[in-house]
């Protein structure tokens, strides 16, 4: 009988050679798991997941966001670099207003592709 709180292991100490050959070739390289493990601390955040779902429907100034989200501007603004800087928002200015929008449709990709597996 398994116990639900732990996870499965092994009762031997084999090692399938075969198996290992054809999977390790194929593995991406350190850095681009790390970089992929970064991205997806970006959506661990809620404030960010709102502010991104938010932008799903419209190009946003920082005050509009701020406003829908009830927070200061200062901390949509901390939030909003975090997100610029995955490159998962951009930005561009009219005057003194600053708007921002997706980086691209990958965005909202990754987005539903997360959404869908939580909701099955």
């Amino acid at each position: 009988m398994s116990d639900n709180k732990h996870a499965e292991t092994c009762l031997c100490n084999c090692v399938h050679e075969d198996l290992l050959n054809s999977v390790k070739p194929i593995m991406p390289d350190e850095e681009i798991l790390y970089d992929l493990a970064e991205l997806f601390k970006i959506f661990g955040d809620t404030t960010r997941i709102k502010i991104l779902c938010a932008l799903f429907e419209s190009e946003m100034c920082v005050c509009d966001i701020a406003e829908l989200l009830n927070m200061t501007q200062s901390a949509i603004s901390h939030q909003l670099r975090v997100l610029k800087s995955a490159k998962l928002v951009k930005n561009r200015k009219a005057g003194k207003v600053v708007f921002y929008s997706l980086a691209d449709e990958h965005v909202k990709r990754i987005f539903d592709q997360g959404l869908s597996h939580i909701l099955e």
